[in-house]
């Protein structure tokens, strides 16, 4: 039986880029960043040290010329914050592309997106 999530592949044009965005701007740690010597590189990033899962970021084109198969797209990822609109706040102030707060059966939530113009969404937990 499968009992949590441990990693999500998020497939990124710019491997740097996409570490300074998730670390510099939204606060997560690198965990690990890999390389097998052979041009493939991956880097595991989450939002603390202690989290249950992590995102690795792949390089988009190598992944895409080693599976054509593969489905590479951007994963739909909802991120929860205790400090929401604080958070919101903070990444505008960042320059991030920051939507509106929208009230949801669930919860308050907003989209934002990364330096390659994913978009990603939070909610108030």
């Amino acid at each position: 039986m499968i009992n949590k999530i441990g990693q999500i592949m998020l497939y990124v044009n710019n491997q740097d880029e996409a570490v300074k965005f998730w670390t510099e701007k939204l606060g997560f740690s690198v965990i690990a960043d890999e390389n097998n010597g052979q041009g493939m590189r991956w880097i595991e990033i989450s939002p603390s040290i202690n989290a249950e899962t992590s995102i690795i970021l792949h390089d988009k084109e190598l992944i895409s010329k080693m599976s054509p198969e593969m489905n590479i797209g951007t994963p739909s990822l909802m991120f929860f914050s205790e400090n929401f609109e604080q958070l919101h706040n903070d990444l505008i102030k960042k320059n991030i592309t920051v939507g509106e707060i929208v009230n949801m059966p669930s919860g308050r939530v907003f989209n934002f997106a990364d330096s390659e113009g994913n978009y990603f969404a939070i909610m108030e937990k």
